[in-house]
């Protein structure tokens, strides 16, 4: 144990820094907060982008599935207005952002 430990003070005493320089490339590819938060909602309605029609398909298979059982009917039907509310939801704020941001950087 000792012996790893001297051996690891020698090289960062006998290599030069640039050898021992670590770099660590940006994850979010954002400079500025402006980007970072554009950067978010266009990852969010991209995977709303993919849920929407997977959903619907699940509320599709409720439907057909039923078997004439309102309930059932009735979770499907929900689940398709849901959805659909939920997805002109996010259409309107992916608007209106793209609309501050043409507004304000003018």
């Amino acid at each position: 144990m000792k012996k790893g430990l001297l051996i690891l003070i020698f090289l960062g005493l006998v290599l030069p820094p640039s050898v021992l320089a670590v770099t660590i490339e940006n994850p979010l590819k954002a400079k500025t907060f402006g980007e970072l938060i554009n950067n978010l909602i266009t990852f969010i309605f991209n995977v709303a982008l993919i849920i929407l029609p997977l959903i619907m398909v699940i509320a599709g298979a409720y439907f057909m599935f039923s078997g004439g059982d309102p309930g059932q009917v009735q979770r499907a039907k929900d689940l398709i207005y849901y959805t659909g509310i939920g997805f002109i939801i996010i259409l309107l704020a992916k608007g209106v952002i793209e609309l501050l941001k043409q507004t304000l950087i003018k």
